[in-house]
């Protein structure tokens, strides 16, 4: 494992760490895979498990024998990059979380049959594009029962570096692929679909017909507005949260949670 000692911004090789965006990792590198950067041990090693290949580690020293000695272990002879951790910190724009950066890369992308194949709950995730909600998204989906995770091309994608550590590596745990066709389309692989929004016709989220459909995809929208009108008009069931005290909505992750947990198989 060479371990490589960096005294400047600029050194050859630390380019995959700083100057390039998360649009250049995802398509420039390598336009076939791409690469992503995994944040934390905890983090890299949910991700090393999940059998994703490690490129280049950027780790600060005191680690490299500490906290992320398994992590070194693991990696076999890719180029570990350290410094202080200021100088770290300038190179990346952030303080990094537990010292430890891993380039890894992309996985080959799966189509959307194979991951729905078997599933009997999978959430779409439409136009939602804030980083943070993707990652508890992800965290909810694995911990609540979620088959498999569909974005549509407007959402952000669930290997930016933010994503990735708010999930704690749950993107990692859960099959997912980008949905280039209508979300009623999952209709043709035997899935009913449930919208996540306020309507005049929106059954509550309790009603037992949801929990006895034997598969479901369960579509939240974005941020602000919510799904589309033609999002909500050709979904099977339009749904609600009850809410208390006058408050009109959830945050989006907040109700992905919630959804998850009420509307599982059983």
């Amino acid at each position: 494992m060479p371990i490589i000692e960096i005294n400047s911004l600029s050194h050859p090789g630390v380019e995959l760490f700083s100057t390039l965006t998360e649009a250049q990792l995802r398509k420039q590198m390598e336009p076939e895979k791409g690469i992503f950067i995994a944040e934390s041990p905890k983090v890299i090693r949910v991700a090393l498990d999940a059998g994703y290949e490690p490129l280049a580690l950027l780790c600060e020293q005191k680690h490299i024998a500490g906290d992320a000695a398994d992590i070194v272990g693991r990696c076999g002879d890719i180029p570990i990059y350290t410094g202080d951790r200021d100088l770290l910190a300038a190179l990346t724009g952030y303080t990094l979380t537990r010292g430890v950066l891993c380039a890894m890369r992309r996985p080959i992308l799966r189509s959307v049959d194979d991951v729905c194949r078997g599933a009997r709950r999978v959430v779409v995730i439409d136009g939602v594009v804030d980083t943070t909600n993707i990652g508890a998204i992800f965290r909810s989906a694995a911990a609540l029962g979620i088959d498999a995770v569909l974005l549509t091309p407007s959402s952000c994608d669930p290997l930016n570096r933010r994503a990735v550590r708010v999930s704690m590596g749950s993107v990692f745990l859960v099959p997912w692929t980008w949905l280039d066709a209508p979300v009623y389309s999952l209709k043709e692989r035997g899935f009913r679909t449930a919208a996540m929004a306020l309507s005049d016709n929106s059954v509550s989220i309790d009603d037992e017909s949801l929990v006895s459909e034997e598969r479901l995809a369960i579509i939240m929208g974005t941020e602000g507005d919510g799904l589309a009108q033609s999002v909500i008009d050709t979904a099977d069931y339009v749904v609600r949260i009850p809410m208390a005290h006058g408050v009109d909505s959830l945050n989006v992750a907040a109700a992905s949670a919630v959804a998850f947990w009420q509307l599982r198989a059983r």
